[in-house]
């Protein structure tokens, strides 16, 4: 699908292939529903929460919906893209959804979810399709009946279509294959992004990372035929509400090196790239939305693979701030590369709130499953934000893991400052994120959050507004969190 576009008209005055009816909560006496209510029971349409029943002769695709909460209409309108995705109408229209008359929230999830809904990969498919939705108009008349601030309106469509497009974009990348996306592809993707929306762009290469001592992350590399790179990112508005920095892990391909993973697992490895990736979406979304952030995004584009000059089990490593590290499984990786940018996220940028996003640990997988990512931190106002701007604001879903004192000592190293990986099968995704703590300096351990997003960032069934493979993770909750912190809002 190509475009979504709000229009001052009534759904009489709009031409369109077809038109798209969301069923609330299975009310089939609502407003837009009762004209075809008797053939839809006829029919066996339960209006189920994203159920759907396609009317040719009468124009109309019906999707039902829960409720008129944001997450759930959503969902509903990626339901009702994907369901139309085979089929040879190429326009649709639909009413507005809001479920109060001076909160577009709603509205801007209904935009989301038809873009995301109609996203689709063909990269590698040698015959494309061309069938699908191109465009999708929304009316003005609206589900409750409430009469429309039509600026504020035009505003969150647009909001929403920034917010889409910026997570279509990282998908595209993470499900780019390791052969066409390596560090230097990630850099120029950087590159591109600072040329268009006007951002500052700096590329560190293996000798500037050297000079930089930044020893993890170049051994994690040392076996790869494609050098690292490291990206920082930076957006400068005037007059600033606040300083953030964001963090990401972009293993463009982890065979988890000499601790060589099974090959099961190693299928969709290049999805490692998931954290640095939603870095890249949320610079784009942010500079795009002129928000009133400095915002800083620093990604790690490294590749782990084997070879004769692959680091090993036993190496110790130094890493940026000058602790040294016991390696005793090269699989885990990810976090030995972002000890180092971390590191130096933070002496370049004295930031009022840092985050790091990671595909980092199955561990978090296990303890929350594929659709929800790990919280973790120091500090509770960081970690808030991030659970505010997931379940309420954007409709990802997070929860947090509480970090105690005593994992700390299960990274306990004799030979080393700490051991990349813990001494204890249980709690990796912990062990993981306070080994990640180990990096954080006194000036932003209260205001750093690191989000594990191992589950939801690549899951290989369709679920909810997200199509199989990448679901760019991370982006519409970082952004929708920035938002509010450019309003001044608290958590």
């Amino acid at each position: 699908m190509k475009r979504v576009k709000f229009y001052e008209k009534l759904l009489s005055e709009i031409e369109a292939d077809i038109e798209i009816v969301i069923v609330i909560n299975g009310n089939f006496d609502q407003r837009f529903v009762d004209a075809d209510r008797e053939l839809l029971e006829e029919a066996g349409f339960g209006a189920e929460q994203d159920e759907t029943i396609l009317l040719p002769e009468k124009r109309r695709l019906y999707v039902g919906a829960d409720s008129i909460g944001a997450s759930d209409i959503r969902a509903a309108c990626a339901s009702a893209v994907r369901a139309l995705g085979s089929k040879n109408y190429k326009t649709a229209k639909m009413a507005s959804y809001l479920n109060h008359p001076k909160c577009t929230s709603v509205l801007r999830a209904q935009v989301e979810g038809l873009l995301l809904g109609g996203y689709t990969f063909d990269r590698y498919k040698s015959k494309k399709s061309d069938k699908g939705l191109h465009k999708i108009r929304i009316s003005l008349e609206e589900y409750n009946g409430f009469e429309l601030d039509i600026p504020a309106v035009q505003r969150t469509v647009e909001k929403g279509i920034i917010s889409a497009d910026a997570v279509n974009f990282v998908r595209d990348i993470v499900n780019t294959t390791p052969d066409d996306c390596y560090p230097e592809t990630m850099a120029q993707i950087a590159d591109s992004i600072a040329k268009e929306y006007g951002l500052e762009c700096e590329i560190l290469d293996t000798e500037r990372l050297r000079d930089e001592k930044m020893e993890a992350m170049l051994a994690v590399a040392r076996a790869s035929r494609h050098e690292p790179r490291l990206i920082h990112l930076s957006y400068r508005p005037e007059n600033p509400v606040a300083v953030v920095s964001i963090v990401g892990k972009g293993l463009t391909y982890d065979s988890g090196g000499l601790s060589l993973k099974p090959s099961d697992f190693m299928v969709t490895m290049k999805a490692d790239k998931s954290g640095g990736s939603a870095v890249l979406g949320i610079m784009r979304a942010v500079a795009a939305l002129k928000l009133p952030i400095e915002l800083h995004g620093f990604v790690g584009a490294v590749e782990n693979m084997i070879g004769g000059d692959a680091y090993k089990p036993d190496d110790v490593l130094r890493a940026k701030n000058g602790k040294t590290i016991e390696v005793r499984n090269t699989d885990a990786e990810g976090r030995l590369v972002l000890a180092d940018v971390l590191c130096y996220a933070q002496e370049k940028v004295k930031a009022d709130y840092l985050f790091d996003f990671a595909t980092l640990t199955g561990a978090c997988v296990v303890g929350l499953g594929q659709y929800t990512s790990g919280v973790m931190g120091w500090s509770e106002e960081p970690i808030q934000r991030v659970l505010y701007a997931a379940d309420t604001l954007s409709g990802e879903m997070a929860a947090k893991l509480p970090f105690n004192r005593y994992l700390k000592k299960s990274l306990k190293s004799e030979v080393a400052d700490i051991c990349n990986i813990s001494n204890t099968r249980y709690g990796g995704a912990l062990t993981a994120g306070i080994f990640l703590g180990e990096f954080i300096d006194e000036h932003h351990r209260q205001k750093w959050a690191h989000i594990d997003i191992a589950g939801p960032a690549f899951v290989e069934h369709v679920w909810g507004e997200n199509p199989v493979g990448a679901s760019g993770a991370g982006v519409r909750l970082m952004v929708r969190l920035l938002e509010k912190l450019a309003r001044g809002d608290s958590h």
